[in-house]
């Protein structure tokens, strides 16, 4: 690829996603501004979820983002005045698809539960999300079991890219990430398993925190395994959002084991230690777009003060990769051997796509592995922290790629050149999974061949989301990315 990267488009730029519903001045606003004109009596919390359903059925047809929905039912329920001013209460939003929410069904993006029944209550961190105040108008969509970081199905439409629809919206989080990136709405929850809010919210423009493992609610079933990887959180279009969004949230429910967040509104009180982790020899090779977003954003902080140099990874990368693989191998096997105990009679097994039956059949043949590939996956963060002795903060990209064409990482895809597909694109975020890290990623570039952003992932020690939120607000307000302020 030769193309280039460019600042991503500030608020004086002219581009725009090519599927948005940013004509609605609504749209513009980022859910802080939202609250902020509901608190002062210029808009009432069901005229801001009547705006943002009609937007939903305007732009989906296009995306292809929402799962089920839930709209009169939400608008019906949506209180005029939030209860509490300067929460987030009376904002609309959508939950993946894997999270029960009462009366809509929970399919996991799978074709083997798309005959599942509504779901009889609302459970898991949407729950707390209501608690909050915030209104579900629906839930989005994303790839089989979530473990492919393309929203694409062997059924139905993909999910497409709001700035380029020819490409991939990344995962697994594809359709929150395509609903807040198109102007649907401004926050969506998303999970991370091993990048799934990062991904996508990186090739749709946006912010996505990965947060301490911990942070919010723990999954249920996470609890169980030899390794916990996966936590839930949000896409946002600002990092005042992000910032807002964890505050609220521990109001719902404390942090255990790391000092809370609060609500952080300022750059960091000091200046920081920036690593850079760029190519990884031998494994990866990153795009000239992403290779210049890294460096700029390098040079930026740089300006800013900080101390910025060159580092390596804290893990052996081959080894790490092959860890990594083979434990989401084990994931997808216990996944799919128990799926009809925990979702139902519904389940039907005939229809999971050839992706995962090869994943569960390649952890069936060398089942003994899980015990070295764990105890080694339960050290990477003890080896982060020491890491982090020498920087507070380590910068890579996202992905090694723009985001890909459809159908690049497709799951009719054959298995082994699909599997090498993926771990070629995503080097970078499995870490933080692996060792229970906050890391974020920021939208800090844009190619103009591809008509897309380009993200830089910001990744810290064990408990410092808020320091990273920090850097993001000082990063954000030294280069603006949001359509939001176009207000």
């Amino acid at each position: 690829m030769t193309s280039s990267a460019t600042e991503f488009p500030s608020s004086t730029g002219a581009r725009l996603p090519e599927v948005h519903a940013y004509a609605d001045e609504l749209a513009r606003l980022d859910a802080v501004a939202t609250i902020a004109a509901i608190d002062a009596g210029e808009l009432s919390a069901r005229e801001v979820n009547a705006a943002a359903i009609e937007r939903a059925r305007a732009v989906d047809p296009s995306l292809a983002a929402v799962a089920f929905e839930r709209y009169e039912e939400a608008l019906r329920a949506v209180a005029p005045r939030p209860a509490r001013r300067g929460g987030l209460g009376g904002l609309p939003t959508f939950i993946k698809d894997m999270v029960p929410v009462a009366g809509l069904p929970s399919t996991w993006g799978a074709p083997a539960l798309a005959d599942a029944p509504p779901q009889s209550r609302t459970r898991g961190v949407a729950r707390d999300i209501e608690r909050m105040g915030m209104s579900i108008i629906g839930t989005s969509t994303m790839p089989e079991w979530g473990f492919v970081p393309s929203t694409e199905f062997p059924d139905r439409e993909p999910t497409l890219n709001p700035w380029n629809p020819s490409r991939t919206v990344g995962g697994s989080s594809g359709g929150s990430a395509a609903l807040v990136g198109a102007g649907v709405v401004p926050i969506a929850h998303a999970v991370d398993g091993g990048g799934s809010i990062r991904i996508p919210a990186a090739a749709a423009g946006l912010v996505g925190l990965k947060p301490s493992l911990g942070r919010l609610r723990r999954h249920a079933d996470e609890r169980n395994l030899p390794v916990s990887v996966s936590v839930d959180g949000v896409v946002t279009r600002t990092v005042r959002d992000t910032a807002r969004f964890y505050a609220e949230m521990e109001r719902v429910v404390a942090p255990r084991h790391m000092p809370a967040m609060g609500e952080v509104t300022g750059p960091p009180s000091r200046r920081l230690r920036v690593g850079v982790l760029g190519e990884i020899p031998g494994q990866v090779t990153i795009d000239e777009p992403t290779r210049e977003t890294l460096a700029s954003t390098a040079s930026l902080l740089e300006d800013l003060g900080h101390h910025v140099e060159d580092t390596t990874p804290p893990v052996d990368p081959d080894q790490f990769r092959d860890d990594f693989i083979f434990y989401f191998r084990f994931l997808v096997y216990s996944a799919t051997t128990s799926a009809q105990l925990i979702h139902g009679s519904h389940y039907d097994k005939s229809k999971l796509t050839n992706f995962s039956q090869c994943m569960a059949a390649s952890f069936r043949a060398q089942p003994a592995r899980i015990v070295g590939v764990s105890r080694r996956l339960r050290r990477v963060r003890s080896l982060l922290a020491g890491m982090h002795e020498r920087f507070d903060v380590v910068l890579s990209p996202t992905v090694a790629t723009v985001p890909p064409e459809l159908g690049y990482l497709g799951t009719d895809v054959e298995f082994e050149t699909l599997l090498s597909r993926i771990a070629a694109w995503m080097p970078y975020t499995p870490l933080a999974n692996a060792g229970g890290t906050p890391s974020i990623t920021l939208p800090m570039g844009f190619d103009e061949d591809t008509h897309q952003p380009v993200g830089a992932m910001l990744s810290a020690t064990f408990g410092d989301d808020a320091l990273l939120v920090q850097l993001g607000i000082e990063l954000e307000a030294a280069r603006p990315w949001d359509l939001a302020l176009l207000r």
